[in-house]
């Protein structure tokens, strides 16, 4: 559980600059680069993110139980998990009119899949893993909302198609994930 716990504060701590440290973020693009910060961003995330991955995989060898979830739960995870999937597309599909009201569907998506997560989960590695990233999806939401308030964004055109088009590939997204690719990627199916 070390490991996961090591790559979860890796992952989430670079993911987190801009909740505590906004204005050393900027204080590092302006000295090197937005594309340098960018790149060194992203190897860190990376790499935060596949020694997350690989702990929780080991923790799953020898899980500690803090409870067992009533099985109906995992129901409640498999509808949650469509309106995650279809803010997570919202996210990088211009025009659409979700991300338009939202502001922020990616960190939206994030609570939603940590919470429905930690419902039907009883592991203690399950528990610190998801919580960790429920609390972080909060802070930064929370931290994003000020940002807009400081500075508000732009106003951005929607369109009917492309607010369609965000359901349409999140739906496809959520079917392909939960048949088929849950159980390449976390090693468990997520019916059954």
């Amino acid at each position: 559980m070390t490991i996961m716990i090591i790559g979860l504060l890796i992952f989430l701590g670079s993911h987190s600059v801009r909740i505590f440290a906004e204005n050393w973020r900027q204080q590092q693009i302006a000295k090197y680069g937005e594309n340098t910060w960018k790149l060194a961003y992203s190897a860190v995330s990376v790499i935060g993110l596949a020694i997350a991955i690989y702990g929780f995989g080991q923790m799953r060898l020898n899980p500690i139980y803090v409870w067992f979830p009533p099985m109906g739960l995992r129901h409640a995870v498999a509808l949650l998990m469509i309106p995650a999937f279809i803010m997570l597309v919202a996210a990088y599909m211009p025009r659409n009119a979700i991300k338009a009201k939202l502001g922020h569907p990616m960190m939206l998506a994030v609570k939603i899949w940590a919470f429905s997560h930690l419902l039907a989960n009883g592991r203690l590695g399950d528990i610190i893993f998801f919580t960790a990233f429920l609390v972080w999806a909060i802070l930064a939401f929370k931290a994003a909302k000020k940002r807009d308030r400081n500075t508000p964004p732009a106003t951005t055109a929607t369109s009917v198609p492309a607010t369609l088009a965000t359901v349409g590939i999140g739906l496809v997204a959520y079917v392909i994930f939960a048949l088929y690719l849950h159980t390449v990627v976390i090693g468990v199916p997520a019916f059954g």
